[in-house]
């Protein structure tokens, strides 16, 4: 199955918004405005989870997430 190549969230970000993505896959939120960002959506008020990522860092077996609120845990 392909990706939503425009997925909800983008599609209904205000006009003075963009967003980013951090190296390690967290999309973040910027307001060109305000000069400031954040995880949070700013019209949902939640974070876009991308998925769980496995990295050579992390000992086997284990994956990062990331929680509703933007927090990143660990799971194994």
């Amino acid at each position: 199955m392909a990706a939503d190549p425009k997925p909800d969230w983008l599609s209904c970000l205000p006009s003075s918004w963009s967003y980013g993505v951090t190296r390690d896959g967290r999309i973040f939120f910027i307001n060109e405005e305000a000069k400031s960002t954040t995880w949070l959506h700013p019209i949902t008020g939640e974070a876009v989870i991308t998925g769980h990522r496995k990295t050579p860092d992390l000992p086997t077996g284990w994956e990062e997430g990331y929680t509703f609120e933007g927090a990143r845990c660990f799971i194994k």
